[in-house]
C-alpha cells in the first residue's frame, strides 16, 4: 500500500511545473494519466469501506471506463473540445466535491493523498479557459449548443455528450463575464435536456433563474415574463421570480404604450435586437478585433475564391532553388497556395521521426505564450493567443540543425540571424487572432534587442494533421491554408524594399477537433543583403 502512494506521489511530482493546462493539448495528456491513477487509488479505498461509500463507488466506476478509453489515445481524446472542458471541470470542481464527501474518514490515507496532490490539478482559470474555448468554437464555426452538447463535431473519434450540469456550468461562466448571449444559449440547452427527462442534481428553477435574467438583459421582456410565469408554477414562493413578475409586467406595459405611439420605428428596433444579439454582446464586451466576422468566415472555409485567371497562375513543381547542391538530386515538392502575397507550400519537407524529436524536446519546455502589456510594459498572457510554445536551438540537437539548414537551402536566406525554432502546441480551441509577424512603423523598437533587423520572412511547419479547424488564414486577402502534417508554408513579410507587406496579416484559427502542433522560423533582414537585394520601389 505504501508503495502505491509513493508511486502516485512520484507521478505527480514528476509532472512539469505546468500552469494554464487548457492552452496545450500536448501537456493536458498528462492529466488523463493522473486522473486514471486517482481512480485506481480511489477504488482501493472503496474496497475497504464499500458499504459506507456506495455513492463514491458509483463515481469511480463511471470514470474508470472513461479513463481507460481516454488513455488509449490521449491526444485524440483531448482533441474533442468537450472532453477537454469536462476534464478541466472534473479535476477542478468535481474531485473537490468528492473530497468533501469522504472527508469524515481519513484513516487509510486516500483523502490526505488527494488533498496534497490537488496542488498539481488544473485551476479555476483552466476550467474557465476551457469553457471560453467552447464558446469561441461555437461562435467561430457557427455551432448550436445542441450540436456541441451532443458531441456531433466533424472528425470526432471519441464522441462525448455534455450533461445538464456541464451545460449549466458553461452558462454560469458566460454569466460571470456578463456574456448574456451565451448564458441564454447554454441555460436554454440545460433546460431542454431537463425537459427531455435527463436526471440531474441541477433543478429547472435554478436554470430558469439564470436564463430569465439573460433574456431580460438582452431586451426581450415578453420572453422573460413568460419564463417567470413558468418558474412560479414550479416554485410559487420564489422570491426573485415574484418580484420580477411585477417588474416585467410594469415594464412591458410601458413598452406597449411607447410602441403604440411609434409602432413602425419600434418594430424595426425590436427586429434588429433579435437579429443582432451576438453583435450586441460583442459591443457590450468591447471586442477589439475589427475584422472578427471576416476572420471567422475564413476559418469556416468561406474565404475568397480565386478567379480562374489567377488560379491558372498557380502551379506545383519540383524546386531546387537555382540548382542548390543540396537539392539537385532531391528537389522538393513546391505548391503555390496564393499569388498576392505569394504563399508557397512544401510537401514531405519534415519527416515523422524529425517531428517526434522536435515534439519530445519541446514538450517539457512548453510555456504559455505572452505579449507585452502596453500599459505596464510587462509580459502577460493574452486571450487572443491560446497556445504554449518552446524555443529550440540548432546546437542542442543535430535534428534541429538539419532542419535549419534545410530552410536555408530552400529559401536561400541566411539562418544565422534568424530566431530559434519556435514550437507551438494549441490547447482547447487554440488560436492566434489576426496579427503581423513584422514590426510596423509605429513599433520602431520591435526587434531592437536582437540587432538583426525586421522579420523579413516566415517559415511555418505543420507537425500534425487537424481533424477540424486550425487553418492559417490571411484576413486582408481572404486566403486560407489548411494544416497538413509534414508540410510547410513560406511567405515574405517585407517587400524587397524593406517596407512591410500589410497583406500578410494572418491568424491561426481555433482548433475545433484535434491536436495542432506547428513550428516556425522567423527570418530577419540582417545577412540577406546579397541573398535578397533591396529594390528601390516601395512595393517591390
Amino acid at each position: 500500500m505504501a508503495l502505491c502512494w509513493f508511486l502516485l506521489s512520484f507521478l505527480f511530482h514528476s509532472l512539469y511545473a505546468h500552469s494554464d493546462f487548457f492552452t496545450s493539448i500536448g501537456q493536458m495528456t498528462d492529466l488523463l494519466y493522473t486522473e486514471k491513477d486517482l481512480v485506481t487509488s480511489l477504488k482501493e479505498y472503496i474496497r475497504q469501506e464499500e458499504n459506507r461509500l456506495e455513492q463514491v463507488k458509483e463515481w469511480a466506476d463511471k470514470l474508470d471506463s472513461l479513463t481507460i478509453t481516454a488513455t488509449q489515445d490521449p491526444e485524440g481524446f483531448l482533441g474533442h473540445p468537450v472532453n477537454a472542458f469536462k476534464l478541466m471541470k472534473r479535476l477542478n470542481s468535481e474531485w473537490a466535491d468528492l473530497e468533501s464527501l469522504v472527508l469524515k474518514d481519513t484513516t487509510n490515507g486516500f483523502i490526505s493523498n488527494l488533498t496534497v496532490q490537488r496542488q498539481f490539478f488544473p485551476t479555476d482559470e483552466d476550467q474557465t479557459g476551457a469553457a471560453k474555448a467552447l464558446l469561441r468554437l461555437q461562435d467561430t464555426y457557427q455551432l448550436s449548443a445542441y450540436t456541441i452538447s451532443n458531441g456531433d463535431l466533424p472528425g470526432v473519434v471519441h464522441k462525448s455528450r455534455m450533461t445538464v450540469a456541464d451545460c449549466f456550468e458553461l452558462g454560469k461562466i458566460a454569466y460571470s463575464e456578463a456574456d448574456y448571449y451565451h448564458t441564454e444559449l447554454w441555460m436554454a440547452q440545460a433546460l431542454t435536456q431537463l425537459d427531455e427527462g435527463e436526471e440531474s442534481i441541477i433543478d429547472k428553477v435554478s436554470v430558469m433563474d439564470y436564463l430569465n435574467y439573460a433574456i431580460y438583459q438582452q431586451g426581450e421582456l415578453e420572453r422573460a415574463l413568460e419564463l417567470t410565469k413558468r418558474m412560479l408554477k414550479l416554485d410559487p414562493n420564489h422570491q426573485r421570480a415574484n418580484g420580477n413578475l411585477k417588474y416585467f409586467e410594469f415594464q412591458l406595459e410601458k413598452q406597449r404604450k411607447a410602441e403604440a405611439e411609434k409602432k413602425e420605428q419600434e418594430d424595426k428596433k425590436r427586429e434588429k435586437k433579435v437579429l443582432d444579439k451576438r453583435d450586441a454582446q460583442r459591443k457590450r464586451s468591447k471586442d477589439p478585433l475589427p475584422e472578427r466576422k471576416k476572420y471567422e468566415m475564413l476559418c469556416r472555409g468561406e474565404g475568397v475564391k480565386l478567379t480562374p485567371r489567377r488560379q491558372s497562375r498557380l502551379f506545383c513543381r519540383y524546386f531546387d532553388n537555382n540548382r542548390n547542391p543540396q537539392l539537385l538530386l532531391a528537389p522538393v515538392k513546391q505548391e503555390d497556395e496564393w499569388d498576392r502575397p505569394r504563399i508557397v507550400r512544401y510537401h514531405d519537407i519534415i519527416s515523422d521521426s524529425e517531428i517526434k524529436t522536435v515534439k519530445e524536446m519541446a514538450k517539457p519546455r512548453l510555456k504559455r505564450a505572452t505579449v507585452h502589456d502596453p500599459i505596464t510594459g510587462k509580459l502577460t498572457t493574452a486571450h487572443y493567443r491560446v497556445f504554449k510554445s518552446a524555443w529550440l536551438s540548432g546546437y542542442e540537437h543535430s535534428t534541429i540543425e538539419k532542419i535549419n539548414q534545410r530552410i536555408e537551402d530552400i529559401t536561400g536566406l541566411e539562418m544565422d540571424t534568424a530566431e530559434e525554432l519556435q514550437v507551438a502546441n494549441y490547447g482547447v480551441g487554440g488560436q492566434y487572432e489576426p496579427h503581423f509577424d513584422f514590426g510596423r512603423k509605429d513599433e520602431p523598437d520591435a526587434f531592437k534587442e536582437l540587432g538583426t533587423g525586421n522579420r523579413i520572412a516566415t517559415w511555418l511547419f505543420y507537425m500534425s494533421d487537424v481533424s477540424a479547424g486550425g487553418a492559417t488564414v490571411f484576413t486582408d486577402v481572404g486566403a486560407a491554408v489548411w494544416p497538413k502534417k509534414g508540410t510547410a508554408v513560406f511567405w515574405y513579410n517585407l517587400f524587397a524594399s524593406g517596407e512591410g507587406d500589410y497583406s500578410t496579416r494572418h491568424a491561426a484559427c481555433p482548433v475545433l477537433v484535434g491536436n495542432k502542433w506547428v513550428s516556425n522560423k522567423w527570418i530577419h533582414e540582417r545577412g540577406q543583403e546579397f541573398r535578397r537585394p533591396c529594390e528601390m520601389s516601395e512595393n517591390e
